[in-house]
């Protein structure tokens, strides 16, 4: 394995000397990143947060939920006064697996998006495919209007 320091590449004398950059890599990583690891010292993401993909259309939104793995069955999307709500469970295979890196939560996750005025409430949909959630947003009518040029005179 090479390693790049200050003037060029240099190829490590031993194994121990590159056993010691290893631990020192780790360690200022550890020190630099301390908020997204759990207590071992593994790779963790916020707890909650599963990735989301928010794309605007002229008639719509169309949020897309990273929700592989959770059951159509388990996935819940609601609207509380100006907040769109989407949240799953799932029982997970291990109770608590050893993970080197975590990209998505294992047991539950909870998104909220706050609506604006320009969002159809009572016509939002959701369909599940291939283990994305696709939630539909309309916008109302006057959100959909073009835009308007204004001369400068």
């Amino acid at each position: 394995m090479f390693s790049h320091w200050k003037h060029g590449w240099h190829w490590p004398e031993d194994d121990e000397q590159m056993r010691e950059r290893g631990r020192k890599a780790r360690a200022r990583a550890k020190r630099k990143f301390k908020h997204f690891m759990n207590e071992g010292g593994s790779w963790r993401r916020p707890k909650y947060n599963i990735p989301v993909n928010v794309i605007e259309r002229e008639t719509e939104y169309e949020v897309m939920v990273h929700a592989v793995t959770y059951p159509k069955e388990n996935i819940k999307v609601s609207v509380v006064d100006d907040m769109l709500y989407i949240s799953g469970t799932r029982e997970p295979e291990e109770d608590r697996p050893n993970f080197v890196l975590q990209e998505y939560p294992i047991k539950s996750f909870e998104r909220s998006f706050e609506l604006s005025h320009k969002v159809d409430k009572d016509n939002i949909s959701a369909k599940f495919v291939d283990g994305i959630l696709v939630v539909v947003v309309p916008k109302t009518e006057a959100a959909q209007k073009p835009e308007v040029n204004i001369d400068i005179q």
